[in-house]
């Protein structure tokens, strides 16, 4: 591509488009953005033909890397037999044999699937699921819901009533639905031997004293991604299992970032060896090929809305189980067992965090973690999610051949589990470089 046609591209993206998480005047002003022509494994290429190793998995979707061939095939025979028909009164066979295969992997119990379209429709699932499952039930007074500070569930107006990140939540306080939030199992500041401790103590004194008006209780499991990677221990997951069956609380778990291998195993779920009433899967689901998720729930949740057409679920999206993207994320799961794909990925993540660790020793960083293929530091200044830090190392690693988007100021990466050693060992070594320039 000429100068002229890519100049022509950003001229037209900056007058027409409107970006996400992303303050645009500034962008327009002063931002050069790359300009993206293919993708192919770990990398995507610009249109002058330079390639990027993608560090956050395109916003962690892309699992397998990008372009896997089996997952294009799958998509290209889909779309020669069907490429969509509405799931209302009709069915097809990608949609009924993933959802055997999801209930199959899925923690036990968990044996009715419920389609959407990403992340965040999958949390509005389970939320509407929770609301009416007690509504159903004649407990309509069971309203509320409980999720950890810094939680992220998504961007609909319903998921964003869940988040404590404040920055995206301040704008819609005034109109989302009614969330308590308590000290997260993953906060730093948390100067305790055993801070899952102290966070699930919260928990279970605001439970005890107000499970009467509480829907369920939502978390993302052992790793809070955009409250910058915050990881805690798989003890409070299994704790707060128990204290829901106790207090007959609904528990909800969001797997939408942590499922799918990303923290080690398929479900972040399993190291705490429970399973949620609900639980919410999208990102990986579909290899970043398709947007597509699921709400997985138990016999108990799915049997309240049964025996009355009052009872129903009235809620669906018109691309409610789209057959190509049910296609695709069958061969997902397929290339997952053929492939080996979470166990070939853990010596992976040990390179990846000893990476980290390292980066740690430095005079300019607070605080490292890991956990399976993600990582993070954090710098050692006050600037939080705005924070401007992470974007001066963002700058480095991009000139050296790497996507590297920070959350503020926390540094981190989390590639595809995949991504060929080469590869990682080159992002190692771009990331290490990219820190040292501006902190070292």
């Amino acid at each position: 591509m000429t100068t002229a046609n890519r100049e022509s591209l950003v001229a037209l993206d900056k007058r027409y488009v409107w970006h996400p998480y992303t303050e645009m005047q500034r962008y327009i002003d002063e931002v050069e953005p790359l300009v993206v022509a293919r993708a192919e494994g770990a990398r995507f290429f610009d249109v002058n033909g330079k390639s990027y190793i993608d560090a956050n998995s395109s916003w962690w979707v892309s699992l397998l890397g990008h372009r896997h061939p089996r997952l294009v095939q799958a998509m290209r025979q889909q779309s020669e037999q069907l490429c969509h028909v509405a799931l209302a009164g009709i069915t097809h066979e990608p949609a009924a044999r993933l959802a055997e295969e999801l209930c199959r992997v899925a923690p036990a119990g968990l044996d009715h699937v419920f389609y959407s379209d990403d992340g965040s429709t999958s949390v509005e699932v389970a939320i509407k699921l929770a609301l009416q499952f007690w509504h159903n039930q004649g407990r309509s007074e069971r309203k509320r819901f409980v999720a950890l500070d810094g939680a992220f569930h998504g961007d609909t107006i319903g998921a964003t009533g869940l988040g404590g990140v404040e920055v995206f939540r301040r704008p819609f306080a005034g109109v989302v639905l009614e969330c308590v939030h308590v000290p997260s199992p993953g906060d730093t500041e948390l100067d305790e031997d055993e801070p899952y401790r102290v966070a699930f103590e919260a928990m279970a004194q605001l439970l005890r004293e107000q499970a009467a008006t509480i829907a369920a209780v939502i978390v993302e499991p052992l790793l809070q991604g955009a409250a910058g990677m915050r990881i805690y221990d798989p003890r409070y997951l299994s704790e707060l299992r128990s204290l829901c069956d106790e207090l007959d609380v609904l528990l909800i778990v969001d797997e939408v970032f942590t499922g799918y291998g990303r923290t080690g195993t398929m479900w972040a779920c399993d190291q705490a060896s429970m399973a949620p009433d609900i639980l919410c899967m999208a990102k990986g689901f579909s290899g970043g090929m398709f947007p597509m998720a699921a709400t997985l729930a138990t016999t108990r949740i799915f049997d309240a809305f049964l025996g009355d057409p009052k009872r129903a679920f009235y809620y669906g999206h018109t691309y409610c189980g789209n057959p190509l993207g049910a296609a695709v994320a069958r061969e997902v799961l397929a290339v997952y067992r053929d492939e080996e794909i979470i166990e070939h990925a853990q010596p992976k993540a040990v390179k990846l965090a000893d990476c980290f660790r390292k980066l740690s020793k430095l005079g300019g960083v607070k605080r490292w973690r890991g956990l399976g293929m993600a990582a993070a530091i954090d710098l050692d200044t006050d600037g939080g999610y705005l924070g401007r830090g992470g974007w001066r190392i963002y700058d480095e690693a991009l000139a050296r051949g790497a996507y590297l988007r920070p959350l503020g100021d926390t540094v981190y990466a989390a590639p595809p589990l995949n991504i060929p050693d080469s590869d990682l060992d080159e992002l190692i070594q771009i990331i290490d470089a990219s820190v040292r320039a501006v902190i070292d």
